[in-house]
């Protein structure tokens, strides 16, 4: 009897054991993974996501270009109606800002008045003009610093979104501060610190826009951050016209403006997954995909798991192999130092050209916020066929092609350089927009450069160190621009010399960019040891297909 009772209840459970399906298994995936089969490639709430973060732009061309407008030599001067010198009358009819060198403190003054840029309150002419280029070159070096200061934080320990938000916030008090600035001296120490301050908003936010969308989404998606720097840019003629009297009150203008993006804007932003992810955070990791996800009209699998680049183990995330891949560093990897070096030696090129050009308007024979406005709408174009092109061609050819146009572009101009100062005071209108045009397309060229490194840079290195090598990348092209301005200063006296320099760097940008590795349709790897592995395996795969 009891016999027939232990057969009853031992039929009783292999019967649900066959009933009773087994537990599901974790699905386990990358986050890239996650994206192109159930958050979707490119839906609504990357879509805002991007736009939000890519805003951020706008306040970073705003302080990079500002001094066009604060730092610009008057154009006119006139004699104090109680001044009796006829040195003075005798000057002003010359119409030449050179020509009050000689004069007399007290019998001459701006016709836009004293408070009208920096050089014409604090003097910045004559004996002291190369002072008005100081300013602009330790913005540049400031934004070098900075690019490796948040660089690092964005990768350690803040993430990209608090990057950000440090970034704004600290480049919004400094760009007041520099509208109370009592001298020279102490106007270009804030423009150092304003530099260093803005240097962390570009490259996080490139970084947070692109790490939430797929592989085929990561070109148009870098080009939306340099059409709202374009937006930055064309904006400062607008802010500068009605405050062309008074520089300071500028500054206070553009400076209230990343205060009000923190407060209004900056709570809707999410952070990256991947950098949540490698830093073994994948709970918050996966609840930011669903928060795409749901906003996309869809779900993920229940059991689905993020894949931790660092292996973890059976009890979880292993914790050491976390702080491994975290630790792991960009120059102590021979495959990647090489690799930034490349990407470095090619950025300062790029940087030197794109950003001279820009200062450069000054010195051409047209109007400042009609020269200013123009090099802003050629950016749009530069934008628009980069974007079209991303998608027809490779990230390399690309870059080398711009670089290549631009340079070839510069050294045309010297043509039209000698042909305008062929006879003093020669100001043919023929041969100055023939110069613009040729200067135009350079410009645009140099754009497209300027804006493929970066995402090109972006799919080059791994989450843990990506924000790292972009910073350095872009402190390369921050070194070149930080030497423009004393390049544009003496331009004035040669413009050949600086043709001939910003082509020569340009042209051997494009060329030695052609040694990086192609990242067209790559997938966006974790960890520098996974890169390694993963490229090595697709070279040996390569090779046996080739000898097959």
């Amino acid at each position: 009897m009891e016999e027939s009772a232990q057969n009853l209840e031992h039929g009783k459970i292999e019967l649900v054991e066959r009933v009773a399906p087994p537990p599901p298994r974790n699905l386990v995936l990358t986050v890239e993974e996650v994206v192109e089969e159930y958050v979707g490639s490119f839906g609504w709430s990357q879509l805002i996501h991007v736009f939000l973060v890519s805003l951020a732009w706008v306040f970073d061309s705003q302080n990079t270009l500002v001094t066009i407008f604060s730092d610009a030599q008057p154009t006119a001067w006139r004699c104090i109606n109680n001044s009796s010198s006829s040195l003075c009358m005798s000057s002003s009819s010359k119409g030449d800002v050179s020509s009050v060198c000689g004069l007399m403190p007290g019998t001459w003054e701006w016709v836009g008045g004293h408070q009208s840029s920096t050089i014409a309150e604090w003097g910045l002419i004559c004996d002291r003009k190369f002072l008005a280029a100081i300013p602009a070159s330790l913005f540049f070096i400031g934004s070098l610093l900075g690019s490796a200061f948040f660089g690092y934080l964005a990768d350690a320990s803040l993430g990209r979104k608090r990057t950000v938000l440090l970034s704004c916030i600290s480049s919004s008090v400094t760009g007041f501060l520099t509208s109370l600035s009592p001298n020279i001296w102490i106007y270009a120490l804030l423009r150092f610190a304003n530099g260093f301050s803005r240097s962390g908003i570009a490259i996080c936010c490139i970084v947070l826009a692109t790490e939430v969308v797929g592989r085929k989404w990561r070109g148009p998606v870098s080009q939306y951050g340099f059409f709202l720097f374009t937006a930055g840019f064309f904006s400062l003629p607008l802010i500068a016209y009605p405050t062309r009297n008074n520089w300071r009150v500028l500054y206070k203008i553009i400076s209230l403006l990343p205060l009000a993006y923190s407060a209004l804007f900056f709570p809707f932003i999410s952070e990256s997954p991947r950098w949540l992810l490698v830093r073994g955070r994948s709970k918050e990791a996966l609840d930011v995909l669903k928060k795409f996800a749901r906003l996309n009209g869809r779900t993920l699998p229940e059991n689905l798991c993020l894949a931790n680049p660092s292996a973890p183990n059976e009890s979880g995330e292993n914790e050491a192999s976390t702080k491994t891949c975290t630790k792991e560093s960009l120059w102590r990897t021979k495959w990647a130092a090489k690799r930034m070096i490349t990407v470095m030696v090619a950025g300062f090129g790029v940087g030197f050209v794109y950003y001279g050009v820009q200062l450069n308007v000054e010195n051409l024979n047209f109007n400042l916020y009609f020269s200013v406005g123009l090099n802003a709408l050629m950016e749009i174009p530069a934008i628009v066929f980069g974007t079209i092109l991303l998608g027809l061609t490779t990230r390399r050819l690309l870059f080398s092609l711009s670089a290549f146009l631009a340079g070839i572009s510069c050294l045309l101009c010297i043509i039209f350089a000698h042909g305008k100062r062929a006879k003093t005071g020669d100001k043919s209108s023929a041969g100055s927009w023939v110069q613009l045009a040729i200067e135009g397309i350079g410009f645009m060229a140099a754009s497209i450069a300027f804006d493929v490194l970066y995402i090109y840079c972006v799919e080059l290195f791994p989450t843990n160190v990506r924000n790292f090598a972009l910073s350095q990348s872009r402190q390369s092209l921050m070194l070149g621009a930080s030497i423009a301005p004393l390049l544009v200063a003496a331009g004035r006296l040669s413009p050949s010399l600086s043709f001939i320099i910003f082509g020569v760097l340009s042209i051997f940008s494009g060329a030695i960019s052609l040694w990086l590795p192609e990242t067209k349709n790559a997938p966006l790897y974790e960890t520098l040891k996974q890169q390694e592995e993963e490229e090595k395996h697709k070279v040996v795969d390569r090779s046996n297909i080739n000898q097959a």
